[in-house]
């Protein structure tokens, strides 16, 4: 235990001060404790936290349980309801409160048979045990049924007035047991494996409501581990519908009361009958209309058959109008033939070469070829002096040989223009016939166009 702080008493402490080391001193010397009472002045935030006093015959003290915790409580809590806290005793600081920060809670009395039960269901859990896809589906029509429960018990009597009522016919084998007490599990395990043996169709194994511990018996693991070793499905309807037990989530389907485990492996007589009735409505309509349906071919099967001296004298009419349509066919295609014939020989006749006929025909030809040849030469001829005229008097000799000559300046270009030499240059003069140099003495420029 950790002593409290030395204070000096001549020193003054703030109000948070002082809270605080209330606060440490109740923390560090109290660990987490189970706290039994009465739910008062309850109050679920709309933080998920709840807030909620407990009390007994003379005292009271506040609780809350944060959001963290209360989403793993599993049930809901109420005002009035005894409960045993696991909480870690501490102290409100801004008001100057004393209260249980709650961890976890369970209800009053069930102590360590509640955490059995909630050990073992995560065991088993673990194991696959309670896995929906290994569960079994329940026979739509059992004719054998076995329940397994105490003779003496309230649930049988149920059971049995809800199958009398609902199906007379299944017939039903009573695989006795105690369901609580001392190794009642055990024997509860004996005859689940006595039924599963057995030629029935499914187990319904029941019993009525009760306190954790009287119901302890459906939550030992020998019965879970007979109800998954079954070869036949098992129906729990254990307790009443807010009682949960090891053996409703080992069961292939649980049932809220041994009632309703009853009714899940019971079709309705009633309702099957009417179904039947329905059946044989539906059949006699079928059978009525599929002989209607065969009279209705007979009739047209019967209008189909024919005396064969008919049938004969059918087919006699039929083998001469094929003839007819034969002879009319041969006829038609030698018509046909004939005028194809006709047409050919016109066309050979027409194609027949005429060597008089186009002897004339080249002679034509010849005088318009000759004609356009005459012409085309004449034309040819006069642009061709026109072209020779034009090129003679464009010719450079014929300009030499009227007296010019060209002047060549020591660029070798022709000179056109005076400024383009100057006095002591040598130039070359060409004529019609000869050549000669000379030398440039002086120069006169020609004065420049306005």
């Amino acid at each position: 235990m950790i002593e409290a702080p030395a204070i000096n008493p001549g020193s003054t402490l703030s109000v948070s001060s002082l809270n605080r080391l209330v606060r440490d001193c109740l923390e560090a010397n109290f660990p987490l404790t189970w706290v039994g009472g009465e739910i008062s002045n309850l109050t679920y935030a709309a933080s998920g936290h709840i807030y909620f006093s407990l009390k007994d015959a003379s005292a009271q003290v506040r609780c809350v349980m944060w959001r963290s915790r209360a989403q793993l409580l599993g049930w809901r809590l109420e005002n009035g309801q005894k409960i045993e806290a696991r909480a870690l005793i501490s102290f409100y600081e801004p008001r100057g409160e004393f209260q249980l920060n709650v961890e976890a809670i369970r209800r009053a009395g069930q102590g360590d048979l509640f955490e059995r039960f909630l050990r073992l269901k995560a065991q088993l859990e673990a194991e696959g045990l309670f896995a929906s896809e290994a569960k079994r589906a329940l026979p739509s029509f059992p004719r054998h049924l076995a329940i397994v429960t105490s003779p003496q018990a309230a649930a049988l009597r149920d059971v049995l007035s809800t199958l009398q009522r609902r199906a007379p016919h299944i017939r039903i084998s009573l695989f006795p047991t105690p369901v609580q007490g001392e190794g009642a599990g055990e024997k509860i395990a004996a005859a689940l494996k006595a039924a599963a043996s057995s030629d029935c169709d499914a187990i319904i194994l029941c019993r009525g409501g009760g306190s954790i511990e009287d119901l302890w018996a459906f939550n030992e693991e020998a019965v879970a581990r007979a109800i998954r070793a079954s070869a036949i499905p098992v129906v729990a309807g254990v307790g009443h519908e807010t009682d949960f037990t090891i053996a409703d989530f080992a069961a292939d389907q649980r049932a809220p009361t041994p009632t309703a485990a009853a009714e899940l492996l019971s079709p309705d007589r009633d309702a099957l009958l009417a179904r039947l009735s329905e059946l044989k409505n539906h059949l006699a309509c079928r059978l009525e209309r599929t002989l209607a349906d065969r009279q209705q071919q007979l009739d047209w099967l019967a209008s189909r058959l024919t005396h064969p001296a008919e049938r004969l004298a059918q087919r006699r009419q039929a083998c001469e109008q094929l003839g007819r349509r034969l002879q009319q066919a041969l006829v038609r295609h030698s018509e046909n033939s004939r005028l194809r014939l006709s047409a050919i020989s016109q066309r050979h006749a027409a194609a027949r070469p005429q060597p008089a006929k186009q002897g004339e025909q080249l002679n034509h030809l010849q005088y318009r070829l000759h004609s356009q040849a005459t012409w085309k030469i004449s034309q040819l001829t006069g642009k061709l002096n026109a072209l020779s005229s034009g090129l003679v008097q464009l010719d450079p000799q014929a300009v030499l040989a009227r007296g010019y000559a060209i002047a060549i300046g020591p660029d070798g270009r022709a000179v056109r223009d005076a400024a383009q030499i100057t006095p002591g240059d040598a130039l070359k003069l060409s004529f019609a016939r000869g050549s000669a140099e000379v030398a440039v003495k002086q120069v006169v420029a020609s004065p420049e166009a306005d």
